[in-house]
């Protein structure tokens, strides 16, 4: 057997060197695979984290414009509430003033809802439509048309086309 050769340390250390660099080069191979994957968990975690800022700035915006809202009803309301505590604290004991106030007051109130947008709707005389009344009652009466409302319990009101409350009312044939 041939004696080998003990090579110097530096022989050692290049071929040492030669063996990282071909594991560099391996790893570079996958490198481009493992940082594509990376890239898209990096990705993934920004989009989760944008969509949640998003879910909360909307819960913000639709909190604040229900408050906004609701303020804006509450400023219409409270001339009217004025008016009732004005005409409780009335000692005069006047029927006929009181009754003013309170006929003012309702028209106040009317004149409120108006600007709102809150319509009524609900007469006697008007056709029938299941969609905006509720009846209650029926009446045969062969002297008015069919579906025909006679008498109105409770009128009903919507805001803007859409329903609040449908009025409660009798109807004929």
């Amino acid at each position: 057997m041939a004696k080998e050769k003990k090579k110097p340390e530096s022989e050692e250390v290049l071929e040492e060197k030669t063996d990282v660099e071909v594991e560099q080069v391996e790893e570079e191979e996958e490198n481009p695979l493992e940082k594509e994957l990376n890239d898209t968990k990096e990705q993934l975690l920004r989009v989760t984290a944008e969509y949640a800022n998003f879910r909360k700035r909307s819960e913000k915006e639709k909190s604040e414009t229900y408050n906004f809202a609701a303020s804006n009803v509450i400023g219409e309301i409270l001339p009217v509430i004025d008016n009732i505590e004005r005409a409780i604290s009335d000692e005069n004991g006047d029927y006929e003033g009181l009754k003013k106030g309170v006929q003012l007051t309702y028209d106040g109130l009317l004149a409120s809802l108006e600007k709102l947008g809150v319509t009524s709707f609900g007469e006697a005389g008007e056709q029938f439509d299941p969609n905006l009344h509720n009846a209650v009652m029926h009446v045969e009466d062969e002297s008015l048309d069919a579906n025909v409302i006679t008498d109105v319990f409770q009128k009903g009101y919507s805001v803007k086309g859409k329903v609040i409350r449908p009025a409660m009312v009798k109807t004929a044939n």
